[in-house]
């Protein structure tokens, strides 16, 4: 059973999300954020249950949805420990967003 860390970067990902989404709602902000949390602890068990970002070939990077976020991750290494790389909304434009940070191959 694999691990999960957040990069630094996606680590403030969700705060940034519920910062966007309490300026309607801090109840909804709170709910929202922790659904995304959850959404990940799955991957703990099932690493490879997210489908592949369809942007890129490479097999080891994958997604979840959570309702309009796209969470990306990779699986890092051979004991299947998960290193969650980007919360993104689903409008946003992938490479751009994503391809300054890291290298996609």
């Amino acid at each position: 059973m694999g691990r999960i860390r957040w990069t630094e970067k996606a680590g403030g990902h969700p705060r940034a999300i519920h910062d966007y989404i309490a300026r309607d709602s801090a109840v909804y902000a709170r709910r929202h954020v922790r659904g995304i949390i959850y959404a990940t602890h799955k991957l703990e068990i099932m690493p490879y249950c997210g489908r592949k970002v369809p942007e890129l070939e490479n097999y080891n990077f994958r997604e979840v949805i959570y309702r309009n976020y796209r969470i990306i991750y990779r699986v890092a290494d051979a004991d299947e420990n998960i290193e969650i790389l980007a919360v993104m909304h689903g409008a946003q434009d992938f490479i751009t967003a994503f391809s300054e940070d890291w290298e996609l191959q």
